[in-house]
């Protein structure tokens, strides 16, 4: 049995002196999870075949109803007016990541799956890949039926789909735009092929909450992975006060600011991104500081490490309203 070194995380050495005392009395060692991402984890390193190469990757998360997949969408957006190939990977059971990008919902990697008994073998790139505005291909990987399986399933067959069908050899950027609220193992998967986590929060104390939560799930997946966050991007807020309070506190960043525009919230409703909307003033503004975004990102952030935030820390610094 292969050792841990001094700096595995300790449930891993513990499994491991578990696992030989049990060999040396000649009784069955249960399985070493070795690549544990923190205190407790279960989960094991990710298959070398299955990382992304060649492409900037982005991972996007936080609070649910934030406005993750309005930004990663107009995110997207902002690269392919750069000139980049990207590829946008929706991760929530909504499946509605792309839906302004392409104008409708897409069908789910998981359902297209089942159509075919799961013989991936069946499907050609078209079947589950979409081609969106200017040119952005977009997945809807989806999640599992409620209360079963894991996210973390879906984003592997997702991945290895796009490997199998060599889509992501012609590829500058993959946005990952993932479910937020629960930061399982499940649904951190998309963190294990991500360079940078973008946060997507408001100026209020539920949003500054989960951020602190998905922090600390990064965080985890560093000791592992080479992920590691970029900063945040305070959506629908007029000011950003709170926000900047919570990140000077920890040692994090604001990278962008998208106010409260209601053209946002009506380029939803005629599915489609701000760059195909009129030029009106708060739209040409929103273009603006997409672009600035997405050059930031593509150019390299500085790789933060901040310290996450004990509940009663979080909530002195706040309050509860």
């Amino acid at each position: 049995m292969s050792p841990l070194d001094a700096k595995s995380p300790p449930a891993a050495r513990a499994a491991l002196r578990e696992a030989a005392g049990l060999e040396a009395r000649g009784l069955s060692a249960p399985p070493v999870l070795k690549g544990q991402d923190g205190e407790g984890s279960v989960q094991v390193h990710q298959d070398n075949s299955m990382k992304i190469e060649g492409a900037k990757v982005f991972a996007v998360y936080g609070k649910g109803g934030i406005g993750k997949s309005t930004t990663s969408s107009n995110l997207s957006a902002a690269f392919s007016k750069l000139g980049k190939r990207v590829l946008q990977i929706g991760c929530d059971p909504k499946h509605d990541s792309t839906f302004t990008l392409t104008g409708k919902l897409q069908p789910t990697v998981i359902d297209i799956l089942k159509e075919v008994d799961f013989h991936a073998e069946e499907l050609r790139p078209e079947d589950f890949v979409a081609d969106g505005f200017n040119g952005v291909k977009c997945i809807e990987a989806g999640g599992p039926p409620a209360g079963t399986g894991c996210g973390g399933y879906v984003v592997g067959q997702t991945v290895k789909l796009l490997k199998q069908h060599h889509l992501l050899e012609d590829t500058d950027v993959v946005l990952f735009d993932v479910l937020g609220d629960v930061v399982c193992g499940g649904f951190a998967a998309p963190l294990q092929h991500a360079d940078r986590a973008v946060i997507v929060t408001a100026n209020d104390f539920d949003s500054i909450y989960a951020m602190n939560r998905i922090i600390a799930a990064v965080q985890a997946k560093s000791a592992n992975y080479k992920v590691r966050l970029a900063g945040c991007v305070a959506n629908r807020s007029k000011d950003t006060d709170e926000v900047d309070r919570y990140c000077n506190e920890v040692g994090f960043k604001r990278i962008a600011h998208m106010p409260d525009y209601d053209a946002i919230r009506r380029s939803r409703l005629k599915k489609k991104t701000l760059f195909e909307m009129p030029d009106e003033e708060d739209i040409v503004m929103a273009r603006k500081e997409y672009i600035r975004l997405a050059e930031t990102l593509f150019n390299g952030t500085e790789a933060m490490a901040p310290k996450p935030l004990e509940d009663r820390e979080i909530f002195e610094l706040l309050g509860f309203d």
